[in-house]
């Protein structure tokens, strides 16, 4: 038996940050210095972003806003309320991303429906509340109440990783299992006006989102792609633990995300693949068809780029998922290998690469086989 993802399904909030126009909103807060202004606007510029997506609607001029308590419009000023107000603006708005993804993903698998998903996986490290994400899963899709349910909590960008993992386990154990994965990250309600260069340089690439995947083994009879599981690797880099961090703070998440951070991926990213490739045959790593790598920024993608000697072409689904929603955190990887689902090969199954970052420094990685769609 072989599992896979059979189908994914995402969704954004309506309003959109165009980055030229939230970099000036940004650069031009009271109290800025001339220096921290200079940093924002290279920042920002750098980011190989074009647009993002946030639930906080005070940015858009021409809707009645529910989340004045962000941002000043008349005043273009950047307000920075207490945690408990951002995480409200979490328990209202995570509900319905979370459950638009989740039956866009369920409506794309084929011979599959709500009826069938036996466990809910879901992962999120931008808010909570309880009961929680997984529970208005079930609650709310109108799945059996008898559904196991597990929530993966503040792991940051690469817990759609354990959540993909902890799926197939599942799947392996019970070959009736169909297993809902969804992850969800509102990390705009967290961005906050700073002369800090870790604080800029999180504002300059964090948004919204939320994807769902559908992961079973069972046989459906279906000819349509799917993304198989053939292996997996988590590795730790010594140096990292304090270069990305995500912490509680009065005014909301703290995010530590250092400059050092594509340096140190890219010294460690090689011997954090051996164990991967190892496992499939010593397979080297011209052998990887397609990558789905995490857009942590564009500094990331160039080092894992140049590291490995990659196209252009191989970037680009990374590229293009960076430039459209820039960083999503957990959700962005989904977002990635959706496309590469929805762009499957019709002759020949294809080897496909994925990664992702976060605390620790952690480095996940996993390779899948795109199946190719059959008629």
């Amino acid at each position: 038996m072989t599992v896979s993802v059979r189908a994914i399904g995402v969704a954004v909030p309506q309003t959109i940050l165009h980055q030229d126009e939230i970099r000036d909103v940004f650069r031009d807060q009271p109290g800025r210095t001339r220096l921290a202004q200079r940093l924002i606007g290279a920042a920002f510029d750098a980011s190989a972003i074009d647009t993002r997506h946030t639930v906080i609607d005070a940015f858009d001029h021409e809707v009645e806003t529910t989340t004045a308590a962000f941002y000043d419009a008349a005043e273009r000023q950047v307000l920075s309320p207490p945690t408990g107000v951002r995480n409200d603006a979490y328990i209202e708005h995570a509900p319905p991303l979370l459950l638009e993804a989740a039956r866009r993903a369920l409506d794309a698998a084929p011979g599959l429906s709500a009826a069938d998903v036996t466990h809910v996986v879901t992962a999120s490290c931008t808010g909570f509340f309880a009961p929680g994400p997984e529970y208005l899963l079930v609650r709310d899709l109108g799945l059996d109440p008898g559904t196991e349910r597990y929530h993966l909590g503040f792991q940051g960008c690469f817990a759609a990783f354990p959540a993909l993992r902890a799926a197939e386990a599942f799947c392996t154990a019970d070959p009736d299992a169909v297993v809902l994965v969804v992850c969800i990250e509102l990390c705009s309600i967290h961005l906050r006006s700073s002369d800090d260069p870790d604080v800029i340089l999180g504002s300059s690439v964090f948004a919204d989102g939320a994807a769902a995947a559908v992961v079973t083994g069972r046989d459906t009879g279906s000819s349509a792609p799917a993304l198989e599981f053939d292996g997996w690797s988590t590795a730790l880099v010594p140096d990292g633990e304090t270069e990305m961090a995500w912490t509680i703070g009065d005014h909301g998440f703290e995010m530590v995300l250092s400059g050092a951070v594509p340096k140190l991926i890219g010294e460690h990213l090689e011997i954090a693949l051996r164990p991967l490739l190892a496992a499939a045959d010593d397979a080297p790593v011209s052998s990887i068809d397609r990558w789905a790598i995490h857009p942590g920024g564009r500094s990331i993608l160039d080092r894992v780029q140049r590291g490995f000697g990659l196209d252009d072409e191989l970037l680009a689904p990374s590229r293009t998922v960076l430039r459209e929603y820039g960083n999503m955190s957990s959700a962005t990887v989904l977002f990635i290998l959706q496309r590469l689902l929805d762009g499957a090969p019709t002759d020949a199954d294809e080897r496909v690469c994925a990664l992702a970052f976060g605390p620790g420094l952690t480095i996940e990685s996993a390779l899948l086989r795109l199946r190719a769609g059959r008629a």
